[in-house]
């Protein structure tokens, strides 16, 4: 058979499609474009918000119409959270966040037999680490390395700990043995990802803390570059940047969730942390890791959030210096408490905060940039765009050379200029 993939959401959606990718293939099936005529389609969802599960519907009604003969699954966090709305969208096999080589056999048999099933657990009750297939997208020079599942934070906004389940941890030997095994393929950087990767380690015997896994994947294969998916404000400590700081292989840019930067809006939001923490987490990066970059996402219009809660939250932006930030408006996510917290905000102003916020977000990114013009940077480089070459710093900062055939290469540039999304360097 013939398959094609479509993915919305994270990082860890990303990782189990090209995990499924990997196990059809093994299994002697052939992976197409989603544009293209295929035997069947899987489409794996993303449900952390409306908005999301409106792409959703969107995606599979034109998969439906588009191939009418095809076998259609949909798996992820939308039909874990409303196997009932997939249903009714003619999908011919449904299953959760969950059993994904479950998920592909039912594929298989569907399209032998024209059998419609739907199988999707209480993710609640989830309490080992699935173990899928670690590698990267077709054309990447990343891969990620999923080493965690689960969350159980329950931020008020957030469906995540419902749709994905308690924290299960890969254990440290899976995780070096992947990294090793991807190392060998010819990767020359590793994501290290997860739902929330700084819980990892709090389900193994002897809680082990995520320095530990680092510090392990950083030894096992010192040639590739380590990169850190999201990180808790909570887990930068000393500690934690004194050990990592010894490893000239991770990459020196670090993804704090933030969410907002006034400390009525995070108790609401009921984050765990405030302000001052947050804050202290930054300079003790800065202290190690001299000109990392800082990045983070923040949600404007949370339920009350009054105007003068905004203006703290841009004056904390600015104080923090991002190098860079998704800004995302407030999107109401039914069954999670702050769906139904008064004061709602309009869409006009949900666009008029998230555009202040967008052009101060700009500015910080711009700064950063300019500080790196005359410096040298180990890029690795990836993919052409028009007559020049891109790929990625160590800082995740976006590089444009002119140059040909330098796909998956690690080579040394001097930044010269500011350039579309990054900098223009030369080799």
């Amino acid at each position: 058979m013939k398959f094609g993939f479509y993915t919305l959401g994270c990082k860890v959606n990303q990782y189990e499609t090209q995990a499924m990718a990997q196990i059809l293939q093994d299994m002697g099936h052939s992976i197409g474009d989603f544009s293209e005529a295929c035997d069947g389609y899987i489409i794996n969802t993303c449900s952390v918000t409306a908005v999301a599960d409106k792409k959703n519907r969107a995606v599979i009604r034109r998969c439906r119409k588009s191939a009418p003969t095809a076998v259609i699954g949909v798996c992820g966090c939308y039909p874990q959270h409303d196997a009932a709305a997939c249903e009714k969208l003619g999908v011919d096999v449904i299953g959760g966040s969950g059993q994904r080589e479950d998920f592909i056999q039912r594929m298989l048999t569907a399209w032998e037999n024209r059998q419609h099933s739907a199988v999707v657990d209480n993710a609640l009750r989830r309490r080992e680490f699935e173990i899928l297939p670690a590698g990267g997208l077709e054309g990447r020079t990343r891969a990620m390395l999923k080493v965690q599942d689960g969350c159980v934070n329950f931020c008020t906004y957030c469906i995540i700990p419902y749709t994905r389940g308690p924290i299960r941890s890969a254990p440290l030997e899976l995780a070096v043995r992947q990294a090793k095994e991807l190392a060998d393929q010819g990767y020359r950087e590793i994501v290290i990802t997860g739902i929330e990767i700084a819980s990892w380690g709090a389900d193994l015997p002897g809680k082990p803390q995520l320095a530990e896994l680092i510090q392990a994947v950083c030894e096992a294969v010192p040639q590739l570059r380590i990169r850190l998916g999201s990180l808790e404000p909570r887990i930068i400590t000393v500690e934690f940047c004194r050990k990592m700081s010894k490893f000239s292989n991770l990459c020196p840019q670090f993804h704090l969730s933030m969410q907002s930067g006034s400390d009525g809006v995070l108790a609401r939001m009921k984050r765990k942390y405030d302000t001052a923490r947050y804050l202290e987490s930054v300079q003790l990066l800065r202290e190690y890791f001299p000109g990392c970059a800082v990045t983070t996402d923040m949600i404007v219009a949370f339920p009350g959030e009054t105007q003068e809660e905004f203006a703290e939250s841009l004056a904390f932006i600015r104080k923090c210096g991002f190098s860079e930030m998704h800004i995302f408006p407030y999107s109401r996510r039914p069954g999670t408490p702050a769906d139904k917290m008064p004061g709602q905000h309009d869409n006009a102003t949900k666009e008029a905060r998230s555009r202040q916020a967008m052009a101060v977000a700009k500015e910080m990114s711009e700064a950063y940039r300019k500080a790196l013009i005359g410096q040298t940077l180990q890029v690795l480089f990836e993919e052409p765009e028009g007559e020049l070459f891109t790929g990625h710093a160590p800082n995740y900062v976006k590089v444009y050379v002119p140059g040909q055939d330098l796909h998956n290469q690690i080579r040394t540039v001097t930044v010269k200029e500011l350039y579309a999304d990054g900098v223009i360097a030369e080799l």
